[in-house]
């Protein structure tokens, strides 16, 4: 077992108000950078490092962390393992897969968050820390909006009993899902009653659950219209989201290909890596891929592609805003309502990080704020030219 003692010397979950965080990697190279930028933040610190999925198991009744940083390839107990042993010991624990940018690590942390992961992150090789500096920023960002999400559940209802982790996407989503509308109202706008001729999508932290979960109501949808996505995501991991949106959807789902004719029938992601607009190209609507300076610091971003559909749909256009970190999508919804769009946005009793779509209810720009077991349903009867 290989445990910081220094760090596991400190008081156990009641340093203050600071965030408790277990490392759990077996590169030592990798612990140390993350707990060097841990401790170098104000508001938390590292409790105790481990080697494998086994020490963290262990080690979870005694520290009691807030949140967990996990690696899946790890020896004795890799993170994919020790993830529901850990949440069945704690189960408002909150646990960020970290996996190098590989297809069968972007698959497994995609699974890992159909058995009650918070989120993931893609970490840079221990032998080449070029990417350091996003790392850092996303990572910090995470762990402060997922902790501070658990503590304001919180204080509104006593500690969870242990319960057996969840085994499907759809299984995870229900604790989310199916949670009461948020009682803080919004102004909402009138719906423009004009039947939209494609659906745009943003979403961030949380977004590939409520993806899935939307994308199964989203069919008939789509074979009115395009469908057109920007999750805040890697490359190799949009390429694995597209398959497993496809899968709920039962329709050709893709990552946009530069150049690519946008058609109804299909749900087209943006990439990993690169902003995807739309542009026109002779009597066609095309993918314009390209990458361009981080947006919103994301890259692809959201906002791109709201602004650029304007161009070709003018009015025409219906924007959902999905759970995520941050207020990307808020200019971009701004501007599809300018030109007579219409935007909803997910509540925030359903949403992992009430961030991006909080930006556009509090900017007054939406014609509806819905738990996310709702927007599909109201989608459809939007499409079908039902604004009621």
């Amino acid at each position: 077992m290989s445990i910081d003692l220094a760090a596991a010397s400190r008081p156990v979950s009641q340093s203050g108000d600071r965030i408790q965080i277990m490392v759990v990697d077996d590169s030592a190279i990798i612990r140390g950078i993350i707990s060097r930028w841990i401790e170098a933040e104000a508001d938390m610190t590292v409790a105790v490092t481990c080697r494998t999925g086994l020490d963290a198991v262990n080690q979870i009744d005694r520290i009691k962390p807030d949140v967990v940083i996990l690696d899946i390839e790890m020896p004795d107990m890799d993170g994919i393992t020790a993830l529901p042993l850990l949440l069945a010991k704690k189960r408002d624990l909150v646990v960020i897969m970290a996996s190098t940018l590989t297809l069968r690590n972007a698959e497994i942390s995609l699974k890992a968050l159909s058995l009650g992961a918070a989120d993931y992150i893609p970490k840079p090789e221990s032998n080449h820390l070029g990417g350091a500096d996003a790392f850092k920023h996303d990572l910090v960002q995470k762990i402060r909006h997922l902790s501070a999400r658990l503590r304001r559940r919180r204080v509104a209802s006593p500690p969870l009993a242990p319960a057996a982790p969840a085994t499907s996407a759809v299984a995870a989503a229900p604790a989310a899902v199916m949670a009461p509308p948020s009682a803080v109202k919004f102004p909402l706008r009138a719906f423009n009653k004009v039947k939209p001729r494609a659906l745009l999508i943003g979403s961030s932290t949380g977004g590939p659950q409520a993806l899935t979960v939307l994308a199964t109501e989203l069919g008939p949808i789509v074979d009115k219209v395009p469908v057109l996505i920007t999750q805040h995501m890697p490359p190799t991991f949009t390429t694995i989201l597209a398959q497993h949106v496809g899968r709920a959807s039962g329709r050709p789902t893709q990552e946009g290909v530069d150049g690519q004719i946008v058609s109804p029938g299909n749900i087209y992601i943006a990439p990993g890596g690169l902003h995807m607009r739309v542009k026109t190209q002779g009597v066609n609507t095309v993918i314009a891929l390209d990458d361009g300076p981080q947006i919103n610091f994301c890259r692809p971003a959201v906002d791109p592609l709201f602004t650029s559909a304007i161009e070709i749909w003018r009015s025409d256009v219906l924007a959902v805003i999905l759970t995520g970190m941050g207020s990307d999508g808020t200019r971009g919804g701004k501007e599809i309502v300018a030109a007579g769009g219409n935007v909803i946005a997910q509540d925030e009793a359903t949403s992992v990080v009430w961030g991006m779509p909080g930006s556009a209810a509090q900017a007054g720009i939406c014609a509806a704020v819905l738990p996310l077991n709702q927007i599909g349903q109201k989608l459809q009867r939007v499409f079908s030219g039902d604004f009621s």
